[in-house]
């Protein structure tokens, strides 16, 4: 930290603390990898923290040119947790980001952001097209 007074005009802080977990996601970020022409999708596990429970009410994606989703509510147990499937629409070579935000019903985060990359390769000769 900086000051204006003429000696030690620099001070070094040091934060100690806890810091509680509001959420687990798993994977923390997407990313969407492979061939054109391929079926490519990944699974994300979003499971609120026992102190901090919470429901998910709406969902969207920023820009939804590129992905598709689907947010499906799971039972883990005695608790809630979701699966969100993310599937790459992108047909040709190139790379992409969304972001797909979810609402939530709690006030400490009422907004849970999903961070989407896609990075697509055109296919060598020989390699097959996969289901």
């Amino acid at each position: 930290m900086k000051t204006d007074a003429p000696v030690n005009s620099l001070l070094h802080l040091t934060v100690i603390g806890n810091v509680n977990k509001f959420v687990t996601i798993i994977p923390h970020r997407v990313v969407l990898r492979g061939f054109a022409g391929n079926q490519i999708t990944q699974k994300v596990k979003i499971i609120p923290e026992e102190n901090y429970p919470f429901k998910i009410l709406g969902d969207r994606a920023v820009r939804k040119k590129n992905i598709r989703y689907e947010l499906k509510e799971a039972s883990r147990s005695k608790k809630i947790e979701y699966v969100l499937t993310i599937a790459n629409l992108k047909k040709q070579k190139g790379r992409y980001f969304d972001l797909i935000k979810l609402k939530t019903d709690s006030k400490i985060q009422p907004d849970i952001k999903i961070r989407v990359y896609g990075n697509i390769f055109d296919r060598p000769p020989g390699v097959k097209k996969n289901p």
